[in-house]
This record gives C-alpha cells, structure tokens and sequence, in this order.
C-alpha cells in the first residue's frame, strides 16, 4: 500500500509540478540576487528575484486582460526583454506562448492568426503596417493587441488596445493553474512544404529536456553569460543558450534586438560573456570584425553555430580567429538539435553535422518515391549513399497543429523525417547533401521556392518560373529565379515591384537576380528540376550577376 500510494505521490508531484516554469521559480530563490537578464541597450539589470516577481505581475495583467489557461497569447517580437518576459509569464498564467517571426509578410503573419487563433497579440510597434496588413487579411481578430515601443499602434474596432508598459498588474494575482508537464507551453511556427508556416507544439516536458539537452552539450551552468545572436521566435534561438536553458540552469541572459557583429563582439569584452550562438554567417561575420579589430574573447567557453555544416577551412579560422571551442548543432523546428559536432571533431570531420546527441537517435534511410522508409531500413555508412535524415528524440514535438497532411508527411512510429538527403560514415557522422523539398537557407531563414514561384507566377507576364539559391558571402545562400515571359516586354523592375508588393512574400524571400529563359529543366512527368537549376545557377552567377545576356544584376 505504501509503495503504491509512493508511487502515485510522485507521478502526481512528476506531472504537476515538475514543469519548465517551476524550474525558473527555483531559481527565484535558489539565485535570488544572481542576475538573470541584462539588457545592453539600457545596461538596465534584473536579478532572478525581482524578474520572477516581474514575471508574476505580467501573468497577473494577462489574466486581467481575459487570458485564460490554453488560451494562445501570441508575440511578434524582436529579440529583448519583453520576449524574455512573455516566455515565462505566458506560463505563468498557463497560456501557450506562440512567437511569431518578425519577418514574415502579412499575408503569412494572417495565416498564423488565423491558425491558432490567439487571444491576445503582442507586437512591436516598427511592425505595426505589416501587423495592420495581417488582420486585413485574417478572419481572426484577437481579443487583446499589445504593443511594445513607442510607435504608432495598431486600431483593431472591437479589441482591447494596450501598450505593454502598461500590462503588469499592480499585484500579484495568479489565477489557479491545473496544467501537466504534458500540457502544450509553446508553439513555434516553422515553413512546411507548401511555404506556409506549420504550427509545432511544445509542452513543458520538451522545454525540460531542450534545456538539459544544452546543459549537458554545452556544458551550461549558472556561471554563464550567453547571447544567441539569431531571432528567438527560432527554435534555435529560444532553445540553444537563449532565454530556455539559461533561465533554466540559473545563468545570464543577454538580448539583442539586431545583430551587428562589433557590438557582439564589444559586448564580450564589456560584460563577461561566455557563449555566443548564431548561423555561419554570423560566425563570418564575426572573425571578419575581429580580425579588423581585435577585442579580449578570453571569457568565452565555446561558440556554438548551427543551420548549416561547418567548413573545414571556416571552423579553422573560427578557431583561430575567435575561440578554440566552435561547435555545430544540427536540426528542426520540429526536433531541435538532434546531432552536435564538437571541438574534438574538428578539423577532422569539419563540413559534417556531427554525431547523434546524447539522448538522440539518429538514422539515414533510403528515400521512397510512395512511403517513409523504416527506421531499420538504412543506407550503407559508407560516406557515400545518400537517404533521408530521421530522427527520434525526447525534445521532439511528435505532431503538427491543426496541419493533418504534413503531420502523415512528417511524423512514422515515433520518428520525425526531416526531409533532409544526407550521407553517413562507419562513425555515424551525418553530413547533409540537400533537401528533399529543395528547401534554401537564406540568412538563417527558410526559402521554399514552390511558394515563391507561386507569387512570380501570378504576375501576367509570366508563364513560369523556377526559384533556386546561389552562395552569398552574407547571407549564405540568396534567392535567384528563371523566368519564361509571356509578355516579351517584362522586365525585372516590374517583377521585383511585384515581388515587394506580393502580401504572401516575405523580403528575404524576394528574389535578388532573374534570368529569362525559353524553357525551365523538368522531369519527365513535367515536374521542375531544381536541382539541375541549382548546380546552373552556381556556374552561371558570379560577383552577383548572372554571366549571361538574358540576365539581370542584383537587386538590392
């Protein structure tokens, strides 16, 4: 009877209270007078104490404002104190946080809205015409709009209107919260196959493990000081050494509303800092102001980098240039990181994505036209046959929102199948060779052509387009389509006007270079060839043009 009623006692304690948020909360008291978020803008500092109380009166205002437990309280925000805040308040009052990319166009930041329908809105005031774009758009009108800054605002009839200096409560007054590890905490959005965004839903569980999961790789502890240089509303932002983990473990939280690589690298020598995370191209960026100027990095423990494999030729200079500690993640919205390439592994097996995580399973299996393939069906580990990427992972969401097809798509008997090609070796070091949706990666965001063919498809002067991406010193990859014209008079002015203007096309997904051609390369079946265009495109742009008469510059 005894062991029973144990045993209940701790699956009750194990489900109830063993969530994300009462992790931070431990930290309230544990770290009370440690800082917990400093804010470099302002050099305004807040401890655990006074940022958990902070926390509380945020909730309180929400609940006042009418969010209830499950609600969604949806934020498009920049990287900063308010995100860092809302992560943990919308908690607090046992809402879903959703953050909501910032870049998108209004016609994608609708289809969020409408998706899942949040019940309030936070937003940043710079974004206040895409905002008044989305809700024209959308057929869902959040009960309570938010904004942060001081800009002009967003007028939505019959929706309460606030600035968010204004939320906190003046008391602290949570309502009683009945919400299990299991219960949804975050929803991230991530681009599918069609281009629109996919809802992935976390629970505290997943935030739990993402957290230890960095702890461990890093390793992360509360000594630490971390500044994740990429967007928080990306799974790699939030999770890996953002606001996630290091709230969690009890270290230091640094936000920057947007990347520049001297103050970076300034702020290292001003405030201690010991890990920087960010894309290659922040990486790049950063040993070039270095190398200009150089600063004391000595604080640093590592740098981690993910969303592209990592050079040989790169990581040693990184290493040399910046720290001798670089490391790789490797993964999804949907999986978070599930493969690691450490220090040790380089220079050795640099340009790979590294080995399995600690608590991941990761495989490459053959690709069928009809089906998923199992997961015991494999390629050979010999460096050279290509499959798919699947993954089974603690930290992964196992479902999509509200997306039933690319769920069926996505997600086989416990395992996610990310849609990468990729090769392994007899050490099982993944290295990735492309895409199966032929997905690009532009300044760490995703580009799925399909739909930016759709949008220069519907211009009257074209009869068809392919979209690919060439290398970018910058940007990593940028987008460049071929168009055949229907209208012989078409000229790049007229699609890039069209581009800008399209509602469903983000800027960084507008294409920087056209070339007009009589015929695009397609399959049998008539389907187009990307990855013919895509190796084309590599020999035929060159110093950002095209080296062909029929082509445009770059467009900027």
């Amino acid at each position: 009877m005894t062991a029973s009623y144990n045993a209940r006692a701790y699956r009750e304690y194990f489900e109830n209270d063993f969530t994300y948020l009462n992790g931070f909360r431990r930290n309230t008291g544990r770290y009370a007078h440690r800082v917990a978020l400093t804010d470099p803008a302002s050099g305004r500092r807040w401890t655990y104490q006074q940022l958990g109380e902070r926390v509380d009166r945020i909730a309180t205002g929400l609940a006042d404002a009418g969010v209830r437990s499950g609600d969604v309280v949806a934020y498009q925000l920049f990287n900063g104190i308010e995100f860092a805040e809302l992560y943990l308040a919308v908690q607090a009052v046992g809402a879903v946080g959703s953050p909501v990319n910032f870049r998108l166009a209004a016609g994608e930041t609708a289809f969020v809205l409408d998706t899942s329908t949040p019940k309030a809105f936070v937003y940043d005031t710079e974004l206040t015409p895409t905002v008044e774009g989305a809700l024209e758009h959308s057929s869902h009108t959040p009960d309570v709009m938010i904004a942060v800054g001081d800009g002009e605002t967003v007028s939505v009839p019959g929706a309460t209107a606030m600035r968010y200096q204004d939320l906190p409560a003046d008391r602290i007054a949570l309502p009683p919260l009945h919400r299990t590890v299991w219960d949804e905490t975050t929803r991230l959005y991530t681009s599918g196959t069609t281009g629109m965004p996919k809802g992935v839903p976390l629970n505290s569980m997943i935030e739990i493990l993402s957290a230890h999961d960095v702890i461990m790789h890093f390793p992360l502890g509360p000594e630490d000081r971390t500044l994740n240089m990429t967007p928080w509303f990306h799974r790699g932002g939030l999770y890996s050494g953002g606001p996630n983990p290091t709230f969690y473990i009890g270290g230091q939280v640094v936000p920057l509303r947007t990347f520049d690589p001297d103050r970076v690298l300034d702020l290292v020598e001003e405030l201690g800092l010991t890990f920087l995370i960010g894309a290659p191209t922040n990486l790049a960026m950063l040993a070039t102001a270095q190398e200009q100027r150089a600063r004391d990095l000595s604080t640093l423990r590592g740098i981690v980098t993910m969303g592209a494999p990592l050079e040989r030729d790169a990581a040693l200079r990184y290493q040399k240039v910046l720290n001798p500690r670089i490391f790789n993640g490797y993964g999804s919205t949907e999986g978070f990181w599930n493969t690691f390439l450490r220090p040790s592994d380089l220079p050795e097996h640099a340009g790979t994505a590294g080995r399995a995580c600690t608590d991941d399973d990761v495989r490459v299996v053959h690709v069928y036209p009809e089906r998923l393939a199992d997961p015991d069906d494999v390629v050979a580990r010999d460096g050279d046959e290509v499959g798919e990427v699947i993954v089974r992972s603690p930290k992964c969401s196992n479902a999509y929102f509200d997306s039933p097809d690319q769920e069926k798509a996505k997600f086989r008997n416990g395992w996610l199948h990310i849609g990468d090609l990729a090769t392994w070796d007899a050490g099982e070091f993944v290295t990735i060779v492309g895409r199966k949706d032929d997905m690009l990666v532009s300044g760490g965001e995703n580009v799925h052509p399909v739909q930016v063919e759709e949008a220069l498809n519907q211009h009257p002067g074209v009869q068809d387009s392919l979209v690919v991406g060439v290398p970018d010193e910058r940007w990593g990859r940028i987008v460049v389509a071929y168009v055949v014209a229907s209208d012989p008079d078409l000229t790049v002015d007229a699609l890039d006007e069209h581009c800008r203007a399209h509602h469903l096309l983000s800027s960084f997904k507008r294409p920087r270079a056209y070339r007009f051609v009589d015929s695009l390369p397609v399959s049998a079946t008539g389907k187009k060839l990307h990855y013919k265009a895509t190796a084309a495109a590599a020999n035929e742009f060159t110093d950002g043009h095209f080296t062909t008469p029929t082509a445009t510059g770059m467009i900027r």
